[in-house]
């Protein structure tokens, strides 16, 4: 088992960002994606009046983590949930509100980590990509079964893939003779279908696709779009939200919520602006932060790492 899965990307900072709204007893915080409990522990650790809630649609991050929770007790409640079922749960629990929520958007390291997910484009393993694997379509048939122009309108969309035409016109072609299996089949047909110029830059040329094919098989940015929104209205006033994104997907979504909360709503012009107009948010970052470079050397899956925050000041209009 690598160190490197471990280390949870801008700790510290997460901490010091929501640490206003968790010091008070009573302070429930939710960590919205908590994999193998890295942020969930610190959480618990460093504000020792605080109830934490956390949620993962992943059942063995859910196993590891509640061994790794258990010296808090009844501190700590662990639920099998995807994170737009943020309110579902809050409500199941009897909470109007909370006082902090973090997300940290990142495939878990476990996932990346255990050959058998099929998210890691460095070894052979099953085209599966599913976070929950008790449910919905695996990447091999994303890949068998979309239509030509559906594969490409998501490795552009999602990877941002230049080169997504070439690459699907090679997996229409290759899969025709024999349905997608492993993830060393696509890699290699990547590698192949690139002109030169596009195989040096940018690491491993699989790393869009790849990207591509696991946000589409676990709906995020559908399901992201659902959370940041429900998450900013769980908040209570006072309370602080910080988001750790991935790629630019997800952090001009985040940007997107953050900064509707955080404008005024009034009709241009009018002299005083009346409290149901007013900003619900405050930002709590200037555009996003970014780890330290002593942070990626230790820890290199920190490297794209954006991080934004928001404290609510006001209810939300009637």
């Amino acid at each position: 088992m690598s160190q490197s899965r471990h280390v949870p990307v801008m700790l510290q900072r997460c901490l010091d960002m929501l640490a206003p709204a968790l010091e008070a007893p009573g302070a429930v915080v939710v960590d919205c994606t908590l994999g193998l409990g890295g942020h969930s522990e610190a959480l618990l650790a460093r504000f020792p009046e605080a109830r934490l809630i956390a949620l993962d649609r992943d059942k063995e991050a859910l196993r590891l983590s509640g061994e790794r929770l258990a010296p808090f007790g009844d501190r700590a409640e662990l639920v099998h949930a995807v994170y737009d079922e943020l309110p579902d749960v809050l409500d199941r629990l009897g909470l109007a509100s909370v006082q902090g929520v973090l997300f940290d958007l990142g495939v878990s390291s476990m996932q990346l980590d255990e050959a058998d997910r099929g998210f890691a484009y460095a070894q052979d393993a099953p085209l599966d990509m599913r976070m929950d694997q008790t449910t919905g379509i695996s990447a091999a048939e994303v890949l068998n079964t979309y239509a030509p122009g559906e594969l490409v309108r998501i490795l552009r969309a999602y990877g941002e893939e230049k080169q997504a035409k070439r690459i699907v016109s090679a997996v229409v072609r290759e899969r025709d003779k024999e349905p997608f299996t492993n993830s060393a089949r696509l890699v290699e047909l990547i590698r192949d279908s690139l002109p030169q110029a596009a195989k040096r830059t940018g690491g491993n040329p699989a790393k869009r696709t790849f990207q591509a094919l696991r946000i589409e098989v676990n709906g995020e940015l559908t399901v992201l779009e659902r959370a940041i929104p429900a998450a900013v209205k769980a908040l209570a006033v006072g309370g602080r939200i910080a988001v750790l994104s991935y790629h630019s997907l997800e952090d001009r979504l985040v940007k997107q919520v953050f900064a509707a909360g955080a404008a005024t709503t009034a009709p241009p012009g009018l002299p005083v602006v009346p409290e149901r107009y007013q900003p619900r948010l405050k930002l709590l970052t200037r555009g996003a932060e970014l780890p330290t470079e002593e942070e990626v050397a230790e820890n290199r899956r920190a490297a794209p790492a954006r991080l934004r925050g928001a404290q609510r000041i006001r209810e939300d209009a009637e």
